[in-house]
């Protein structure tokens, strides 16, 4: 074991593979992903070479990391990666498909299996059946008896499909009298997956039959028999933004429709529902419609394709359910849950808390006191929220500062929140130069917490003789710094605190304040540069854009 491992007891699962410092690969259930700063970049099935070389060129081309990462992560050579890009750029996707065929000359079948398939096929096995008793899949099964040109047997029972009621109990149960009796029957329930809360609630039904006609449904929603409809999908050709139906298992993972079904209940009889409300919310997300107003622009019958309704919800619709729960006042009580189960979820990654805030502009009719907008260069109406992050920069929850307030007027309240999410547990926050303040620091203290900042103001230079070269290992990878560590005195001497400057090439000095003394310089400063990641929350969270009220 490396003596300058972070944590030498945490290792990566055998499912994470991780390229570089935004790119992770994880496998599980026969499917990979490929994730650049949490955003899923490509999702293939374990064993679909094309896809996977498909994967490999599109993060070296878009300068997601490069040629020797890759090749290394996915198990191949450099050599054959350089190879998949040439293809790629000559004959693009068709080019990566290997050429297989099957050998000339050998029997497509063994007569043992054709003869078993015949058998099984007489004794009125489905294909799906047979494919799975003879180890082949059900399109080679179908292809076989089609090439061979099989029939169905005199024997055997047709059994026509027609339109109408349930057959009826008290037919015969001969076979002639089936073939007239039996009928498709109506679908009872539709697949909860999407939208259901947890496993120990009862699995919502419906009543409807056509996912385009929820006639039905929605009677009983007029009748206050119905709290939220059940989603119920049809086959199409062609579903616009179906995309969005990946993230949906994540976003179950997550909890959201659990909490909000715990602290909410329910919004009443209706046809758009909690589940349904909350499940249109974050699909608008990932759908980039920033506003309930965007649905106009958009067809409701398709995006009701994706919702599991015959339409989505209209805007004056969304608005009520939003007003509706605006009413619980519970909001505050949500956040504090989903952060308490990305806590339990995510228990090791807390150790290390980022707060840093960011302003988000306010276009609505209220008059709100403006703030500086530092990518604007613009001072606007807007509001400052400032976020906890843990280690990897997933975001734990966030806080609005009234008025803006600053870092160091709302981290007290900060550390409150963290300290009734975390209990007893110790961490680390981490925050910029705008939390600078010595008395603050104390504060940070005696509350039960470490504090890991930047060092703000004049300071004195440190001479370069009292640098050394410091190495630290960190998810596979070897970071060097060079470094002075000392012990420096604040508040007249009643504070002490530790002092990590780091100095880059060209003479730059970066001094580090840290009450952490168990932790090697070269640890202290990956901390506290590990910053980076929070912003790139930032960038991406600007990107995908957030529904706003």
């Amino acid at each position: 074991m490396r003596q300058d491992d972070l944590f030498a007891e945490i290792r990566n699962p055998e499912s994470t593979r991780i390229i570089n410092d935004r790119c992770v690969v994880k496998t599980q259930e026969g499917h990979s992903v490929v994730l650049v700063s949490g955003i899923v970049l490509a999702q293939y099935a374990v064993g679909d070479h094309v896809a996977e070389a498909h994967a490999m060129i599109s993060l070296v081309e878009q300068g997601w990391a490069y040629q020797n990462e890759v090749a290394r992560v996915f198990g191949y050579a450099a050599r054959t990666l350089r190879r998949h890009q040439r293809r790629f750029e000559e004959g693009g996707l068709a080019a990566l498909c290997i050429s297989q065929g099957y050998p000339k000359g050998r029997a497509r079948q063994p007569p043992t299996r054709a003869r078993l398939i015949d058998r099984l096929k007489a004794q009125g096995h489905s294909n799906r059946e047979i494919a799975r008793r003879v180890g082949v899949s059900e399109v080679a099964i179908r292809r076989s008896l089609r090439r061979r040109g099989w029939k169905p047997t005199d024997s055997q029972i047709q059994l026509p499909l027609r339109d109408g009621s349930p057959p009826d109990s008290n037919s015969p149960a001969d076979g002639s009298t089936a073939t007239k009796s039996l009928v498709a029957a109506p679908i009872r329930s539709a697949n909860p997956n999407l939208s259901a809360f947890s496993s120990d609630q009862s699995l919502p039904t419906t009543s409807d039959t056509d996912p385009m006609d929820r006639s039905g449904d929605r009677l009983l929603a007029r009748l206050g028999l119905l709290d939220d409809a059940a989603p119920l999908f049809g086959s199409h050709k062609v579903v616009l933004r179906a995309g969005v139906l990946l993230a949906v298992p994540a976003l179950i993972a997550s909890g959201i429709f659990d909490r909000a079904q715990k602290i909410y209940h329910s919004l009443g009889p209706a046809f758009f529902g909690l589940r349904t409300t909350l499940l249109t919310l974050l699909l608008m997300a990932l759908w980039r419609i920033r506003r309930p107003e965007g649905l106009k622009e958009y067809c409701p019958e398709d995006l009701g394709r994706v919702l599991g309704v015959d339409r989505a919800p209209e805007v004056k619709t969304l608005r009520r359910k939003l007003k509706r729960l605006a009413t619980f006042g519970r909001a505050a009580e949500l956040g504090k849950a989903l952060a308490q189960e990305r806590i339990a979820q995510r228990g090791q990654a807390v150790g290390f808390l980022y707060v840093d805030g960011h302003v988000r502009v306010y276009h609505g009719k209220h008059r709100l006191p403006k703030a500086h907008v530092a990518r604007m260069r613009l001072s606007m109406p807007a509001t400052s929220d400032y976020w906890v992050n843990d280690t990897a920069g997933e975001p734990l929850f966030v806080i609005t500062a009234q008025a803006n307030a600053g870092l160091v007027k709302m981290l007290p309240g900060i550390l409150e929140e963290m300290r009734a999410l975390l209990g007893s547990r110790r961490a680390t926050v981490v925050f910029d130069r705008g939390g600078f303040s010595p008395a603050l620091f104390q504060k940070i203290l005696e509350a039960g917490f470490d504090l890991l900042t930047y060092r703000k103001g004049r300071v004195r230079r440190i001479p370069a003789r009292c640098f050394r070269e410091h190495r630290t290992r960190v998810e596979g990878r070897t970071f060097t710094y060079r470094l002075a560590d000392q012990q420096v005195r604040l508040l007249k001497g009643k504070l002490r605190l530790r002092q990590v400057t780091r100095q880059k090439d060209d003479g730059h000095q970066t001094p580090i304040l840290t009450s952490r003394r168990d932790l090697s310089p070269a640890q202290v400063a990956y901390r506290m540069f590990n910053r980076w990641r929070q912003e790139n929350f930032f960038k991406v969270r600007r990107e995908v854009a957030h529904v706003t009220v």
